[in-house]
């Protein structure tokens, strides 16, 4: 099923050209696409079950976990869907919500239900099926969890047409943001010595006492049975100032490359001075919401130019120095 070209470096490599930082993250991330297909391709020839290993991804909002799903999605090219378990939990029909997104996994692969069963969905703010704060885990929580067991793990599901679509090959992962959970794991047991014989040892204890342990997700509140099902967990870190600044502008389909595209098509070039970028991420990492507001912001800048621009065919370039001032406007001589 894999291109020859495909290994756990390339797929890394690859994820860099579309998001920025979260280097480790995506090493993890790599590495359990490329086990997954090649523990498929390995179970075609020689006929034999092997466990899937589903993820989890951990991290705050805006950090780029769909991001990097939707990106390897697209270089392996399978069919990828999104899902919030949000709405999983406020729903009384749980089953055929679920139905639901196997039925887009398919609309994705254009009716080809082979395709569908090799693809990826994955399911975010997971971390909302938790218990609520002083009371008895959540009964829609919980449900949700329960729900999801069977075709995370792989089985055959009856659609509403009388197809069968079987996950035991589509890739969960699933995400969220775990608020609460560094408390949780700096109370859990940590691990003070380990014997070995270089100098190694605080490497070793500090990568042991970053990793997520299962009881960890059980006293958060998911259910055993459920992170179970997600033996692989990769951390998304914030992103600093620096980091927001650099998205706009390093990855290929990065806001700024898009707006200049558009702006070019209309005969005109757009620059934009390096400490708008800065002063952009500045109001974006007030928001706590990552990269998710920082396109608002750049086009809310952006608005107000390409809406005259276009019915002034003598403008040539437009250049922005701050966020704070008004662009320049600079016609043909």
């Amino acid at each position: 099923m894999l291109d020859k070209r495909i290994t756990p470096s390339f797929l890394s490599r690859y994820l860099d050209q579309y998001v920025i930082g979260q280097m480790e993250a995506k090493k993890v991330l790599a590495v359990a696409v490329y086990a997954h297909f090649k523990k498929i391709e390995k179970a075609q020839r020689d006929t034999v079950e092997i466990a899937k290993s589903n993820v989890l991804l951990i991290g705050p909002s805006g950090t780029g976990k769909t991001l990097m799903c939707e990106t390897l999605s697209r270089v392996l090219g399978v069919p990828f869907v999104t899902a919030d378990a949000t709405s999983l939990a406020q729903t009384r029909y749980v089953n055929e919500e679920i139905e639901a997104i196997l039925r887009r996994l398919i609309d994705k692969a254009d009716n080809n239900i082979p395709k569908a069963q090799h693809g990826i969905v994955f399911i975010d703010e997971i971390d909302k099926l938790k218990a609520t704060d002083g009371q008895p885990r959540s009964i829609s929580g919980e449900s949700v969890q329960h729900a999801l067991l069977k075709i995370m793990e792989g089985s055959p599901v009856k659609l509403a047409n009388g197809e069968y679509i079987d996950t035991t090959n589509i890739l969960f992962i699933c995400g969220g943001a775990f608020v609460g959970l560094e408390d949780i794991m700096s109370k859990s047991h940590s691990y003070g010595f380990i014997s070995t014989s270089n100098d190694d040892n605080q490497n070793i204890l500090d990568r042991l006492n970053s990793r997520v342990k299962p009881t960890d997700l059980f006293t958060f509140g998911l259910i055993p049975e459920f992170t179970g099902r997600l033996p692989i967990i990769a951390r998304l870190d914030d992103l600093s100032k620096q980091m927001l600044a650099r998205i706009m502008t390093e990855p290929k389909n990065s806001i700024y490359n898009q707006f200049r595209e558009i702006f070019k098509n209309e005969g005109v070039e757009l620059t934009v001075e390096p400490r708008v970028f800065d002063q952009i991420a500045e109001l974006a990492f007030e928001y706590k919401t990552g990269a998710r507001s920082l396109r608002g912001i750049f086009e809310e800048m952006i608005t107000p130019i390409l809406y005259v621009v276009p019915d002034n065919r003598d403008v040539k370039k437009v250049a922005i120095s701050s966020l704070f001032t008004e662009p320049s406007l600079i016609k043909e001589a």
